[in-house]
């Protein structure tokens, strides 16, 4: 009898565990209108960021192809500094404001020399185990990845890299400190 209810415990823990996992959520919601604007505002100077121990990163590499060289166009240099994306709490779904910031970036890839390729960085705040923030920066950086794709940004000329809670932006253990280290920020690196 008594293993009986252990076993029937284990069981209906299971089926709790897998039927209230983790939902995906969508990085662009399909009702949503999708409204690039064109003008580019200048971005802010990024903070340095603090040395902090190497970093085990989450890195999805696309395979590099060779082309020949392009004729003198617009430098990467127009482009090198973009205007950061903020998320919430625990979140990877991108926020009104964040996505008018990245409707301003796209247009500065856009313009940028043909095959400039940009890194999509994806940071949390310190709460939270390391591991767990690995891959929430990863959705971040994917849920940044795709909306930009969304906006006409070659999916080749993207890549994305996790850094967690490894490199913060601001120090400190408050809310004022969290909400600017949960982000994504897009890096030339070609």
């Amino acid at each position: 009898m008594k293993n009986r209810m252990v076993a029937l415990l284990v069981g209906i823990s299971m089926a709790a565990l897998f039927t209230g996992g983790c939902a995906n959520t969508e990085a662009v919601k399909k009702e949503e209108a999708i409204a690039p604007t064109v003008a580019v505002e200048k971005a802010e100077p990024a903070k340095p960021a603090q040395p902090a121990v190497q970093p085990k990163a989450v890195e999805q590499v696309k395979p590099a192809v060779s082309t020949p060289a392009a004729p003198a166009a617009p430098t990467s240099a127009a482009v090198s500094k973009f205007e950061t994306i903020y998320f919430d709490f625990d979140k990877s779904d991108l926020r009104t404001d964040a996505r008018d910031v990245l409707s301003k970036n796209a247009a500065a890839i856009l313009k940028a020399a043909a095959g400039t390729k940009v890194q999509v960085e994806g940071h949390c705040d310190e709460r939270g185990s390391a591991e767990y923030n690995l891959a929430l920066g990863e959705r971040r950086a994917k849920s940044v990845q795709k909306y930009l794709t969304t906006l006409n940004v070659k999916a080749e000329n993207l890549s994305i890299i996790s850094y967690g809670k490894e490199k913060p932006a601001v120090s400190g253990s408050d809310e004022a400190a969290w909400s600017k280290n949960r982000r994504a920020e897009l890096v030339v690196v070609k």
